[in-house]
């Protein structure tokens, strides 16, 4: 199948991703662009060449489909999940700066102008936007699909049925909300490791994709659910997250040691294992466990791509970082300058990490049940 979408398939999928009103009469598609500190690639280039596309093939259907189309441009923040500038360029036509540095300071406009005027985004970046979209969809009239990484090979996965996804989804959810802890077996070279993650005083949220509400952003394509675990800011009832999580780097296994929901020490030696512990030294907001997400997608055929925009949708993944977005309680404050602001995903598929398997996770559920969710990294009997 073509890896090109035509202008009746992308009407077709800002249709069922946004499910317009006659309220929303503007369509923005951002991107953000090179500067002096983050020089331009490949991937990147590509990628808002798909985004200029996307906006000239279907700004000429204002008539028909009930809404103008502009290509938002903006200079990138230098990390995934950072704060946005607080000015846009709302791109006049024809051939898009490659640059930052090409932009016209007096043609910009603020942001917040932006999300007034803008109730439907779609923002395909090299750095992630879904952080900060997600926290200004809460002040702001409108809701964005985020596609950080976004390539022509995801369009296979915009293409499935995304009924069914949020189907699955949603029942995720279900269980996320009922459940007070989640217990995992990883296997790897190494042996064994076990990890308890606190879920209490939490929420589930289901991403299938579908963003018919203002108010919210979310990913695209899309396809799990997620949860962040209790990280233990009530007054004398702090979090029970514990156990070792191993992350493989390459050839490398890393094991982290958990203790009240934060990364506290790296238990492997070699170079990663160093520079992981460094990392953890010098952000200890990085230690954070942001979030316990689990996708869906691997059973609609859907193969990772090397970017976890898509590979996270497959299966299991647990981030570190960032988790005020999602509903916890670290935010960019939290970090030693914006540049540092980091939600990042290390996602338990076997292309991405092929010698760790989560032989087993389980949930413990507010009766006291324990539900069998997961086996050698597969779904068990919840659909």
């Amino acid at each position: 199948m073509s890896e090109a979408m035509n202008a009746a398939e992308l009407s077709a999928l800002v249709a069922r991703v946004f499910q317009p009103t006659p309220e929303d009469v503007r369509l923005g598609i951002m991107v953000d662009l090179p500067d002096g500190k983050v020089g331009d690639d490949a991937a990147w280039q590509a990628r808002r060449e798909i985004a200029s596309d996307w906006a000239g093939l279907l700004a000429p259907l204002a008539g028909a489909v009930g809404y103008e189309t502009r290509l938002l441009l903006y200079p990138n923040v230098h990390t995934n999940n950072g704060d946005l500038p607080d000015r846009c360029w709302v791109h006049a036509g024809g051939p898009a700066p490659a640059s930052a540095a090409e932009l016209d300071p007096a043609a910009s406009v603020p942001m917040a102008e932006v999300f007034d005027s803008f109730p439907m985004l779609l923002a395909l970046t090299k750095f992630s936007s879904t952080a900060p979209l997600k926290m200004a969809a809460r002040k702001h009239p409108m809701r964005a699909a985020t596609m950080p990484g976004f390539s022509a090979d995801m369009i296979p996965a915009l293409r499935i049925d995304y009924a069914e996804v949020n189907r699955r989804v949603d029942i995720l959810k279900a269980l996320l909300d009922r459940a007070t802890g989640a217990d995992f077996v990883f296997r790897h070279p190494g042996g064994e490791d076990r990890l308890h993650l606190d879920l209490r005083h939490r929420t589930g949220h289901a991403s299938g994709g579908l963003l018919p509400k203002r108010g919210v952003a979310g990913n695209l394509p899309s396809g799990e659910s997620y949860i962040v675990p209790y990280e233990g800011e009530r007054e004398g009832d702090p979090s029970r997250s514990e156990g070792v999580l191993p992350v493989q780097f390459g050839s490398e296994v890393v094991r982290y040691r958990v203790e009240r929901n934060r990364a506290v020490e790296v238990l492997t030696a070699g170079p990663e294992s160093s520079r992981e512990a460094a990392l953890l030294a010098k952000e200890p907001a990085y230690a954070n466990i942001a979030e316990l997400g689990l996708g869906v997608l691997a059973a609609f055929g859907v193969k990772p791509v090397g970017s976890v925009l898509l590979d996270e949708k497959l299966g299991l993944h647990i981030a570190f970082g960032r988790s005020e977005h999602f509903g916890g309680q670290v935010g960019p404050g939290a970090f030693s300058s914006p540049e540092a602001v980091v939600h990042i995903d290390r996602v338990y598929v076997p292309e991405m990490q092929p010698d760790v398997l989560p032989a087993s996770v389980d949930l413990v559920l507010d009766d006291g049940t324990v539900l069998a969710l997961m086996r050698d990294g597969e779904f068990g009997p919840v659909f």
